[in-house]
């Protein structure tokens, strides 16, 4: 059974430092525990997003891709939180994300799962689902927007917009 969003909100990032801002920001509402399955197309911005919590988290860096190692574990230097960075890109099956062991950090951490849609989504009955869409055009350079969804209790009373900068 698939559980319906509670709570959303649609933000344009017109940069990559807007986007960044935006990871920032959100990563203040976050808390261990808290699962972000993150799609978009290619180059729209999903390690940038990224890049920006782990700043607002305060991990250790610098946050980069994880194609290739699949996982990497940025730990706090606050104090804070981890933050678990996976691209789930090359994985093709269940058993491939079970032989991640993410459930072993998945309370205590903030965990982010890129290319994670339809892979990930067992793994927490509560989530946060970041879509970023980028369009580009022959009026627009680069146009970009990213949703927040938040599906399950934790993100009921939560005000997603509050992840906008001011």
């Amino acid at each position: 059974m698939t559980q319906q969003a509670t709570a959303e909100a649609t933000f344009a990032v017109p940069t990559a430092d807007a986007t960044r801002e935006l990871g920032r920001t959100l990563a203040t509402l976050l808390r261990p525990g808290d699962l972000l399955v993150l799609s978009g197309e290619l180059g729209a911005g999903k390690t940038t997003f990224t890049q920006g919590i782990g700043d607002g988290l305060g991990v250790r860096g610098p946050i980069t891709s994880p194609t290739f190692v699949i996982a990497r574990v940025h730990p706090s230097l606050t104090g804070g939180p981890a933050l678990v960075h996976v691209d789930a890109y090359r994985l093709g099956s269940d058993v491939e994300v079970d032989d991640l062991d993410l459930e072993a950090s998945l309370e205590t951490a903030v965990t982010v799962v890129e290319w994670g849609e339809g892979k990930v989504e067992g793994l927490a009955e509560e989530r946060l689902e970041v879509i970023v869409h980028r369009k580009s055009g022959d009026e627009a350079e680069d146009i970009r927007s990213v949703t927040l969804r938040g599906v399950g209790a934790r993100w009921t009373h939560l005000d997603l917009s509050a992840a906008e900068s001011n």
